[in-house]
């Protein structure tokens, strides 16, 4: 009996610690308009757009955000290279029009990045259970090449050709 005692503790404590996350989506955003912001930003900016589509509910949208923030390399590394948006999907926001828009990236499940060049066109789309570690959080080295890869200066084909 204690021991499952301390298991309901520990569950209910984690549940009370992801009730107090701030949230990251915001479910009444124009999606549409804030892609198109961002593409016109990265293009002054010299970047490329990244779309974290995904939702409030989402405990893995919530580690990998707060993995993101955590690691001020990573951070920077996205910051300098990036445009972010997130893009709410949940029962009730679907946002359609902008899923068949990034090619229904939903398919990969949450959360999924999107990478998109100056001109709002779809680049890649990132299952990012791909870039977990085992099954607790994210791997830095696999984000900080996503990142690294995934740049507009990581998309010049110069240095790979003979």
């Amino acid at each position: 009996m204690p021991k499952f005692f301390m298991l309901l503790c520990l569950f209910l404590l984690q549940n009370m610690a992801f009730a107090q996350k701030k949230d990251i989506y915001n479910p009444e955003a124009d999606a549409k308009a804030d892609i198109a912001a961002a593409v016109k930003l990265a293009k002054q900016s010299n970047k490329h757009v990244l779309v974290q589509v995904g939702g409030n509910w989402c405990v893995w949208c919530h580690r990998l955000h707060d993995f993101i923030e955590a690691d001020k390399s990573l951070d920077s590394l996205m910051k300098a290279n990036y445009v972010v948006v997130h893009v709410n999907y949940d029962t009730q926001h679907h946002n359609d029009a902008v899923m068949k828009q990034l090619d229904y990236p939903q398919r990969f499940g949450f959360p999924v990045l999107v990478i998109l060049d100056e001109k709002g066109k779809r680049l890649h789309t990132q299952d990012s259970a791909l870039l977990e570690k085992e099954t607790v959080y994210y791997n830095a080295d696999h984000l900080k090449s996503f990142f690294t890869n995934w740049s507009k200066i990581g998309m010049i084909p110069t240095p790979f050709r003979k």
